[in-house]
């Protein structure tokens, strides 16, 4: 085990690394500059070039930024809040996407294997159908329809939940975009469990076990939810990210002062650090999600792990 949690380890710094220098060489490519404003003139433009050494080379530039992010330092704004520190910009902004996200990763993950199991459970009934409906509904229709009508039912007639986010209200607010954002997670989760406990409940290692007399919550959780849970895991981990990381439309409805809008704001106004940081900040997130979902791999099924070792 601890083999198969280096490389993966060592493989994730690697590709962060990677993933980093890219986005140094895809901003050199960018069109215009942090400083477009027209009163600069050539020799002020400059200055600030040489004041924040963008005037060197994109190599140079790269190891200075990665010397200095190792001490949590990812350089200031040019354009969204002068010389201000990102980490400052992130730190304030950051927790409030997370937190929503977790939310909805939480209702949307827990509710989507229930409404699976209960599907696969009742195959061909009632039950599926309606499951099935509900599924099909949270995939197709987008997380910012479900905003406006629960922000106008439980926000504005019934006033259950504010409309507008606040600090100060922070469960209460974060209800109504948490399960906003939940519903595609919920829908995908209810397929993929449906289809892959019905794969499961038909297989032959699983009609063994009920002629050994297994049968029950040994049966169901023991072999057929367990077996079932890797590509549920697959599925779930990207969208994890998605969510902690904000979703611009949404945090614009609820008036949440979350990442999404601040990467959107980053890119129109060239303000390079933080469209890296926050940039390098989604890498990290999803490396790390990925790293944990291989691991989970290895500790659910160690057929996978012994594999992945002898490779």
């Amino acid at each position: 085990m601890k083999k198969y949690l280096l490389k993966r380890v060592l493989t994730s710094i690697f590709t962060l690394l990677v993933i980093l220098l890219v986005l140094f060489i895809l901003m050199q490519l960018m069109p215009g500059s942090p400083f477009n404003d027209e009163k600069l003139t050539a020799d002020q433009k400059a200055a600030l070039y040489a004041k924040y050494g963008l005037d060197q080379p994109v190599i140079i530039q790269f190891f200075r930024y990665v010397a200095n992010m190792l001490r949590g330092d990812f350089g200031v704004s040019y354009n969204i809040s002068k010389n201000t520190p990102i980490s400052q910009l992130i730190a304030t902004r950051l927790p409030i996407s997370i937190y929503i996200g977790f939310m909805a990763v939480l209702v949307g993950a827990v509710i989507g294997l229930l409404l699976g199991l209960l599907a696969a459970f009742k195959h061909d009934t009632i039950w599926d159908t309606i499951a099935t409906i509900i599924s099909v509904i949270g995939v197709s229709v987008p997380s910012y329809v479900f905003a406006l009508a629960l922000s106008y039912q439980f926000g504005f007639k019934l006033r259950w939940f504010p409309i507008l986010f606040s600090q100060q209200q922070m469960f209460q607010s974060s209800v109504l975009p948490s399960i906003s954002l939940s519903m595609f997670t919920m829908a995908s989760i209810a397929r993929f469990t449906r289809s892959e406990m019905l794969e499961v409940l038909g297989s032959d290692y699983m009609l063994l076990a009920e002629s050994k007399g297994l049968s029950g919550k040994t049966l169901i959780f023991r072999h057929a939810l367990r077996n079932a849970l890797i590509p549920i895991i697959t599925v779930l981990a990207p969208l994890i990210v998605d969510l902690m990381t904000g979703s611009l439309v949404v945090e614009k409805i609820f008036a949440i002062p979350g990442v999404g809008s601040l990467l959107v704001t980053a890119i129109q106004s060239n303000d390079y650090n933080v469209v890296i940081a926050l940039s390098f900040i989604y890498s990290a997130m999803y490396i790390g999600i990925m790293l944990v979902v291989d691991i989970l791999y290895g500790i659910i099924d160690p057929r996978i792990r012994l594999a992945k070792e002898g490779s």
